[in-house]
């Protein structure tokens, strides 16, 4: 097969492919990163590049416009070499977050009155052995056996791992070498040994949140169970996928799932390496793992296909995982140390939701509690310690900037709340790092459509009106649309709006949440005015105004003392379950416990997502005090589907 020269610009790297291979596989074999939000499917229309020279064939050419093809423009995902090239690689913003746990120094408290000896079955001891000599000739390991004996433990297991390394430890240890045994609560059963050392040992353990969006991790102090050093960072699969449907589908293309694998065990590579730096602890001193996350995201973690989470009837490999080590998994940190993956429900409610609702309470209270995490996926529960149901709704990336024209993540730059005047329909706003704005964010997104609502720049259909006599309502080239900031005022010099086609893609992910909630409702017989606690986990929930998100029909109509924002449940649910060996078994039943609803499968969900499409809803009795609001700015109409102006 003929091969050709791509050469790429301002990189100015150039790598040979055979004919027919993708844009991006060359990006990639040049060690270039192009972004991938849509997993390369080619609908998001952000790993665009610009051909300069040679012979390329456009697959599709969704999201480019004329304009954009006649500028050369490809989308790499899409676009097949069939010549020698020359590429210009457009600069991507980096990926960067306004990480609360990267930027507040803040104490993480201790979830429950510790006691190692009761929480933990991690023990360290000394081991005082003899010293071979020839007429005490045993192997190393027989004598290491003896000396545990002696000590209370006459069955312990080796890994191999911890084999390899034992003739040195015990000779560094000039025989009196430091011992860290995980010992089984079941009488009888051998403990195991995670760690040699000539040294006192330290035992220390990591609690891991793998987002979506961003991967959590808590180096912890196994003997006070308190934090040493938090970290995050942005997931590096994001590369491939700003959603889950998106990495799926990229993991069943050549290489794809070992890549994504990859991506994620870098990211923990970079938050180890930062946790060293901060507390001076290796990584190889860690014992025990404990690891929380969606289904698709511990299915990639652990390199298991994910293919079949996506089609019905929606079965995971696997929803409660077996404990591995480090070695197996290929991680960075002590071979022998323990990874446990918490359980999950089914291929849309996973670890991440079962650790939320320990850490958030819910398991312990008697008051009816929904629990939400508003993300990509919408997961959500609905109950009290004694029952559970839970369901989860595709929502889409949108409230996290994607799939909008001039969205964007949660990073500086970013307009994250916006006020409208009902009198001029001038906006303000704020952004992120006090600079020029360059998009908007999620809390942006739902501020803005919540103002343009209530002034009556948007009716209740979601549409503008052109005939309000402020040049902010236009026609642009996505159709209407409400210019937030002119280019005189953005970063780039490009007007910032929200167009007609990203109030719909807002408005099916807040109906697909809102729709969600009242399946949940409707499957026991509440309602939802009954509930008596609303408790948002997530670190996006930490950026929602509550009144905004009423406003849009995000949320329920709820007196505002009933909303709890909870941050970080997921891994404050894997903390716990580091610590207390009681934790990750009421996890276990937790996720056992719970009654899981499939929404593709329930026929009444479809009504209760068209009847959700509408600002705030077709019923609008529904929320009482956005019709009071709507009431008294003079803005409601006679149908709730008034037809674009």
């Amino acid at each position: 097969m003929a091969t050709h020269r791509v050469t790429f610009l301002p990189q100015d790297v150039a790598v040979e492919v055979p004919t027919g291979a993708l844009i991006v596989e060359a990006a990639r074999e040049a060690g270039l990163s192009v972004h991938q939000p849509c997993g390369g499917q080619g609908r998001c229309g952000r790993c665009a590049v610009i051909l300069k020279e040679g012979q390329a064939r456009r697959r599709s050419t969704v999201r480019l416009s004329a304009d954009d093809l006649q500028a050369g423009l490809a989308l790499a995902c899409q676009t097949v070499v069939e010549g020698d090239l020359v590429i210009t690689v457009p600069e991507q913003a980096e990926i960067q977050r306004r990480l609360v746990t990267e930027h507040t120094a803040r104490k993480i408290e201790v979830p429950f009155p510790y006691d190692p000896s009761v929480h933990q079955t991690l023990r360290t001891l000394q081991v005082l052995l003899l010293e071979p000599t020839i007429q005490d000739s045993v192997d190393d390991l027989t004598r290491l056996r003896r000396g545990l004996a002696a000590r209370g433990y006459p069955q312990v297991e080796v890994p191999l791992s911890a084999l390899r390394r034992l003739g040195d430890s015990l000779r560094r240890a000039e025989w009196t070498p430091w011992v860290a045994l995980d010992v089984p609560e079941e009488t009888g059963s051998p403990a195991r040994l995670t760690l040699l050392s000539d040294e006192p040992i330290r035992p220390v353990g990591l609690a891991v949140d793998i987002g979506t969006t961003t991967v959590t991790a808590y180096l912890v102090d196994l003997e006070s169970g308190e934090v040493v050093a938090s970290t995050a960072e942005y997931n590096g699969q994001i590369a491939f996928g700003e959603d889950v449907i998106s990495r799926i589908i990229y993991a069943a293309k050549n290489h794809g799932l070992d890549e994504l694998a990859g991506r994620v065990r870098q990211t923990l590579t970079t938050l180890l390496d930062r946790l060293q730096k901060r507390s001076g602890i290796s990584p190889d001193s860690i014992l025990k793992v404990t690891v929380a996350g969606n289904t698709t995201m511990i299915h990639l973690f652990l390199g298991l296909p994910p293919g079949p989470i996506r089609v019905a009837p929606y079965i995971p490999t696997a929803n409660e995982i077996p404990i591995y080590t480090a070695g197996e998994l290929d991680l960075p940190l002590n071979p022998s140390a323990t990874v446990d993956c918490l359980h999950g429900v089914a291929s849309y409610v996973g670890a991440d939701i079962t650790a939320g609702v320990l850490s958030s309470g819910l398991a312990d209270t008697e008051a009816l509690t929904l629990f939400i995490d508003v993300g990509t996926n919408g997961e959500m529960v609905l109950g009290t310690r004694d029952w559970m149901v839970t369901c989860a709704c595709s929502a889409g990336p949108a409230f996290e900037g994607a799939g909008v024209v001039d969205g964007m993540r949660a990073t500086e730059g970013a307009i994250e709340e916006v006020w409208v005047s009902s009198e001029t329909l001038e906006p303000t706003y704020r952004v992120i790092g006090d600079v020029a704005p360059s998009g908007i964010c999620g809390s942006g997104l739902i501020s803005l459509l919540a103002e343009l609502f209530v002034t009556g720049v948007l009716d209740r259909g979601g549409n503008f009106k052109l005939d309000l006599g402020t040049p902010r309502v236009r026609l642009g080239d996505h159709g209407p649309e409400y210019v937030v900031a002119w280019g005189s005022q953005a970063a780039d010099g490009q007007d910032i709006a929200l167009t007609k086609v990203d109030v719909d893609n807002l408005l099916r992910a807040k109906a697909a949440i809102y729709a969600g909630f009242t399946i949940l409702a409707s499957s026991v017989g509440v309602n939802l005015a009954d509930v008596q606690q609303l408790l948002i986990g997530g670190s996006f929930g930490k950026y929602i105004n509550v009144e905004k998100a009423v406003q849009i029909g995000l949320l329920p109509d709820l007196p505002w003392d009933r909303f709890h924002f909870l941050g970080n449940t997921s891994v404050l649910g894997s903390y716990m379950a580091l610590l207390s060996r009681e934790s990750r078994r009421r996890i276990a039943e937790i996720s056992r416990g719970m009654t899981y609803i499939e929404l593709s499968a329930d026929n009444s969900f479809y009504d209760a997502f068209t009847a959700a499409l509408f600002l705030p809803h077709t019923e609008i009795a529904r929320f009482p005090s956005v019709a009071e609001i709507w009431e008294r700015e003079g803005k409601a109409q006679p149908s709730a589907q008034a037809s674009e102006a």
